[in-house]
């Protein structure tokens, strides 16, 4: 990879150093490194206990992170490329400590170190793989839907970082839904997908066509469109140096592929990604800081207390509303099962004719073969009458939704408009007024589930199939796979229901974070600037001017620097 230009991230270190802001300068030099090493991340992400560190360790060909029974990953871990083996660790203190790859388990595990109790900040591990010698960076990530879920946390944390995704699944289930949810946000961001169905030794050669069948489904349907490539592995079986390779080969072949075509502007892109996220917190800083020299210092002092105020009333605004947005969460829940029981009434007839009108028209003459074809009939009838209530109902949903906040919003907007009319000197920056929900804060993490359990595949149904005429078997499955498609039908009506009733407690808890947050960032941001304000005035006028001209050049030439121009040297 060609040694890459880092102009524009110097400029921007120079400045923010100039602006007296060093952890965005530092951040900023770590990023231009990233950049002259040519590093990408392709982030390792799924369930707890996909077997994701497995995965790596026979990726890189040694077993070098810790695996276990448990949920072992806590701190998100860089595998990347060195001359020999070893590791280093960052706290959250800034500080760099090297450390001996046995003793990675200490810091990384979720038993020695848990809920990172030791404020890891970031793990380092080295290894000499030609992989990895291409600038590829294989990040290993806490599982999301652990018990312990300040390791979903650090996961989703690193999502803005990451250049590609490697997604580690199963068979038990393929894919979850909170995998789901996390495969979209990441798709979001970055069109490089690569899906491991892992532990393939533990699946018989059916289940495993099974699983990647309803996978690439589910895939296809979230993320609206061809699915990511799939391979059947077994990270134990390669690590063990089984002869059973599976698709070891063309996983490795397409990681490699990633590298060779790719890698050059997926660093290009996570530099433009991260230098824009850069620019803006500088911006803010400069913003509040300029405006705190401008005010006279009674002013900026009641304005920070009123900042203060407001937010501490904030705080004790969504304390005491938490019970009306519980009652309401309850007031919803009831009309979203009213809404689902009218639909499985009307539903059911329509569908039950329609299953027993399709199921002489499969071309399975007889036998097992018959079945599984009735078994994919239900299936996709099953499917399509669910997703057409799905499209009737979801208006209908975020509808419930928006009335039930707005209460809320007008709660609080009722504070801010106090505090506006107060005289207190309540900041431009922050809003008179919250804007009402236009729907759901999160997206849904939906996914049907096709239990074949219930669907009778038995090793006596499949005798019995083998025994029975055509027109016997058709009268047998009419019944039992007319009962599974009912069974399909309120079981995942209710999984709907369920999806609705999660994003309806987590958009609350979004939007009830989103206020704390705002209020508690523009405090501290005024607070800071309002002492530096005071230092200066303490010195003289002529410091205060100095430092006035300082932050307009610098405004101007971060202004500059934003709209693609030359800053000043």
């Amino acid at each position: 990879m060609a040694l890459a230009k880092t102009d524009g991230i110097e400029t921007f270190a120079r400045l923010a150093a100039e602006a007296k802001a060093p952890q965005l300068a530092d951040e900023a030099r770590g990023l231009a490194q990233r950049v002259v090493d040519g590093l990408f991340y392709v982030a390792c992400v799924g369930q707890f206990k996909r077997g994701k560190s497995s995965l790596l360790n026979a990726v890189v060909g040694a077993p070098v992170l810790p695996v276990g029974v448990l949920p072992i990953t806590a701190v998100v871990t860089v595998v990347r490329y060195g001359e020999a083996p070893g590791a280093r660790l960052r706290f959250q203190s800034g500080r760099w400590q090297n450390i001996e790859l046995a003793a990675l388990a200490t810091y990384v595990s979720e038993d020695q170190n848990p809920e990172n109790a030791k404020g890891v900040a970031a793990v380092e591990v080295f290894m000499p793989s030609p992989l990895l010698a291409t600038g590829m960076c294989l990040v290993d990530t806490p599982g999301v839907g652990s018990v312990f879920v300040g390791n979903t946390a650090a996961t989703k944390a690193f999502v803005p970082h990451i250049d590609a995704a490697l997604v580690v699944l199963g068979a038990d289930p393929p894919i979850s839904a909170e995998e789901l949810a996390l495969v979209a946000e990441i798709a979001g961001q970055c069109r490089h997908l690569l899906v491991a169905m892992n532990k393939a030794d533990k699946l018989s050669e059916r289940e495993q066509q099974e699983a990647r069948r309803f996978t690439m489904k589910v895939l296809a349907d979230r993320l609206g469109g061809a699915p990511p490539p799939i391979f059947n592995v077994s990270a134990a079986e390669r690590l063990a140096g089984s002869d059973g390779e599976r698709e070891w080969p063309g996983l490795l072949a397409a990681l490699e592929e990633l590298a060779r075509q790719s890698g050059s502007d997926l660093v290009e892109a996570a530099e433009k990604r991260e230098l824009a996220l850069l620019t803006a917190r500088l911006q803010r800083l400069l913003d509040e800081e300029y405006g705190a020299l401008q005010r006279p210092v009674a002013e900026s002092e009641r304005r920070v207390a009123a900042l203060r105020a407001c937010a501490d009333d904030a705080e004790r605004s969504l304390s005491d509303l938490d019970p009306l947005f519980t009652a309401e969460q309850a007031r919803l829940g009831r009309k979203f099962i009213d809404l689902k029981e009218r639909f499985l009434d009307g539903a059911w007839p329509e569908t039950q004719r329609e299953f027993a009108a399709a199921l002489p028209e499969i071309p399975a003459r007889y036998g097992p073969a018959l079945r599984q074809q009735a078994i994919e009939l239900a299936y996709d009838i099953a499917e399509k009458r669910l997703n057409d209530w799905l499209k009737v109902v979801q208006p209908t949903a975020e509808s419930l939704y928006i009335e039930t906040t707005q209460r809320f919003v007008d709660l609080t907007n009722d504070l801010l408009n106090r505090l506006a009319a107060s005289g207190d000197g309540a900041p431009a920056e922050l809003p008179r007024a919250l804007n009402s929900e236009a729907g759901f804060r999160v997206r849904s993490r939906l996914f049907y589930g096709f239990v074949m359990a219930w669907a009778g595949q038995t090793p006596a149904a499949w005798i019995l199939d083998v025994l029975r005429c055509r027109d016997r078997q058709l009268r047998v499955l009419d019944r039992e796979i007319g009962t599974y498609l009912h069974r399909l039908l309120n079981a995942n009506a209710g999984r709907i229901e369920g999806d609705f009733n999660e994003r309806v407690l987590e958009s609350r808890r979004r939007l009830q974070a989103e206020i704390r947050k705002q209020l508690r960032e523009v405090v501290g941001s005024a607070a800071g600037a309002l002492d530096a304000a005071k230092e200066l005035r303490a010195q003289g006028a002529e410091a205060v001017q100095r430092d006035v001209e300082r932050l307009t050049f610098l405004r101007n030439c971060l202004t500059d620097f934003a709209a693609g121009k030359t800053a000043p040297q």
